[in-house]
């Protein structure tokens, strides 16, 4: 039965493609480059859930776990949290000092992970934790701690905050309303997700997999009805 559970991941994947796919055809139209940083992270997201799919259906392989882990487990989410400054910020020098960070964060991570020793009978549990495959306390192992969880929280932040600043005006409701959906959907893949990953619970963190991005593009969807009659900000 658990490896039945690829299913739920190669759907991730194809949700944050075609989600992905909105958000660069938007961005395009609408020249607005925080929406590029978030289709290149829902990208990464949609790597990262094949890695999970093939690793489940078929064993993990290293590349597979180094793949999950520096794009799933590290990377997309301070992606996702630059692009939520960028919108609201909406300066230059900010949105450049952004890209200076991810780059730099994007380079370490890579590095880390590419680099970092591997335990091989960790591979074989149906989803393995980076504390046993890279080693408790490795810099491959804390990435996720010491990158994606303030991420998460910048992110969290600022999608209620912009939510806040919307409320009770009655033209913004449908973005009020998606940038709520969205803040849930990244709890649960950073919050719930990330602990069943952490516990080796394959059901739960396959499903929450599909559920937040699911819950991530809806949210994107209401939000987008009726931005183009309402300043952004």
């Amino acid at each position: 039965m658990l490896r039945t559970m690829w299913v739920f991941p190669l759907a991730a994947a194809v949700v944050a493609a075609v989600f992905a796919s909105a958000l660069v055809r938007r961005s395009l139209g609408r020249h607005s480059p925080y929406e590029l940083v978030w289709a290149l992270a829902l990208l990464m997201y949609a790597g990262a859930s094949l890695a999970v799919a093939f690793g489940v259906a078929n064993g993990w392989t290293s590349g597979e776990f180094r793949v999950y882990w520096a794009l799933g487990a590290v990377l997309n989410v301070p992606f996702l949290a630059a692009g939520e400054l960028d919108l609201l910020f909406h300066r230059r020098g900010v949105r450049w000092t952004l890209y200076v960070l991810l780059a730099f964060i994007t380079a370490y991570t890579v590095a880390v992970v590419r680099t970092a020793e591997i335990h091989p009978a960790a591979l074989a549990e149906d989803l393995p934790s980076g504390k046993d495959v890279f080693g408790d306390g490795t810099a491959a192992h804390r990435l996720p701690q010491v990158v994606a969880i303030p991420a998460y929280l910048v992110l969290l932040g600022g999608t209620l905050w912009s939510a806040w600043r919307m409320r009770g005006r009655p033209e913004l409701r449908d973005r009020f309303w998606g940038s709520l959906l969205i803040a849930f959907g990244a709890t649960i893949i950073a919050g719930f997700g990330s602990a069943f990953a952490a516990l080796g619970y394959l059901v739960p963190f396959s499903i929450s997999l599909l559920a937040g991005i699911c819950v991530m593009f809806l949210g994107f969807l209401r939000a987008a009805r009726r931005r183009d009659r309402v300043p952004t900000g």
